[in-house]
């Protein structure tokens, strides 16, 4: 059955706007020649969306074309402001970006529950207020909060874990209820993956899964192109797979004996003291028995998750795939095809410390978009 004509105009409206954020700024001949609308329907739709305020006139094309296609179209980058946090376990970080994902302003303070949980909950909510006072925003659309930590599917809340400071989840429900915006939360490792998804090492892929190796240990699985969460928002809690090597076996309130145990931070810094070199000289350098140690230890998990999900790539990030890059992934892809006849790449990460702020920005970017968007 044919769509309505409002549907149409919805359809062929979203569809400019997409182009107008993926290409830059564009003519109305650009416009009907990648979207196939005729001239009067593309001129139609410029004109509606003029007046919704959701795009403008940028500029001209060229000095040698004149006339209503020479017009250059973007869209009105200022109609929204979003905000972006990494929260850690000692820290949050914040950027504040326009419509466009083009950053305003952003800033970084340690934050810590030594004082109490309200205290470190006050001091990050005035670092995102000063932020977004700093980029000039006068009003928040949407804000992203990346955390450790599951995200309940149903509820989106951050769900209470075990080793994880309280004033986390707070923060969640403080912004909430003091901000007019949109406050959605989302774990880190899952934004981290969308980044790389977007704009980072997994560009050219629909499948792949993303190791965070930092404090915690955790993966996100990207599956024909989508972020995949789980029944549970548990999908790629990595840190509580039994692997070989460990103390024992993971529970339900704790990873140790569990991947975590072979993987997080304070364990590369145990493996490194054991080869007497220090963790980060050597993850730069990507070379030697410690390398070769830590490559095998990453390739284990590595291993057990491919022979379950095949998905061709793995994306080394957080501190330790950051830290050690092409030369760790290149070794731990060399361990992992002598130990599975499962033929995956292993990439490190393209954006680095970056990665969950960056993922934050474009899930509200989304978010914003949905809403704004016709």
């Amino acid at each position: 059955m044919a769509a309505s004509p409002s549907t149409a105009r919805a359809i062929n409206d979203r569809l400019a706007l997409r182009l107008l954020q993926d290409e830059g700024p564009l003519t109305a001949a650009q416009l009907k020649t990648l979207t196939g609308l005729s001239r009067p329907t593309v001129a139609d739709l410029v004109e509606r969306l003029q007046e919704s305020g959701l795009v403008h006139v940028v500029g001209e094309a060229g000095a040698e074309r004149r006339g209503p296609n020479a017009k250059l179209y973007g869209i009105v980058a200022d109609r929204a402001h979003l905000a972006a946090l990494d929260v850690r376990t000692r820290s949050v970080s914040v950027t504040v970006a326009d419509l466009l994902g083009a950053t305003l302003a952003e800033a970084t303070v340690p934050v810590g529950d030594e004082g109490g949980t309200a205290p470190a909950v006050e001091k990050a909510v005035e670092l995102l207020e000063r932020t977004v006072k700093d980029a000039g925003a006068d009003r928040l659309h949407s804000v992203v909060i990346g955390a450790p930590g599951l995200i309940d599917p149903t509820t989106g809340e951050l769900r209470d874990s075990s080793g994880l400071p309280a004033w986390h989840r707070l923060l969640v429900t403080v912004l909430q209820e003091r901000l007019p915006a949109r406050v959605l939360a989302e774990n880190e490792t899952n934004l981290a993956a969308v980044a790389e998804l977007r704009e980072g090492a997994a560009r050219d892929r629909e499948d792949f899964v993303l190791f965070w190796l930092g404090q915690g240990v955790g993966s996100a699985v990207v599956l024909d192109g989508k972020l995949r969460r789980g029944a549970s928002g548990g999908a790629g809690e990595i840190g509580f797979l039994p692997v070989p090597g460990t103390s024992g076996l993971p529970s339900a309130t704790g990873c140790d004996g569990g991947f975590h145990e072979l993987a997080c931070v304070a364990a590369v810094r145990e493996l490194a003291a054991t080869h007497g070199v220090d963790p980060v000289e050597a993850l730069a350098e990507g070379r030697g028995p410690f390398i070769d140690a830590l490559a095998h230890r990453l390739a284990v998990g590595a291993a057990a998750v491919v022979s379950v999900l095949d998905p061709g790539c793995v994306v080394l990030g957080g501190e330790t795939g950051h830290r050690g890059g092409p030369e760790l992934a290149a070794r731990v892809g060399a361990e992992l095809a002598a130990l599975s006849p499962l033929r995956t790449e292993v990439r490190a990460t393209a954006l680095g410390d970056a990665a969950v702020l960056r993922g934050a920005l474009l899930r509200a970017r989304d978010a914003a978009q949905e809403q704004l968007f016709p």
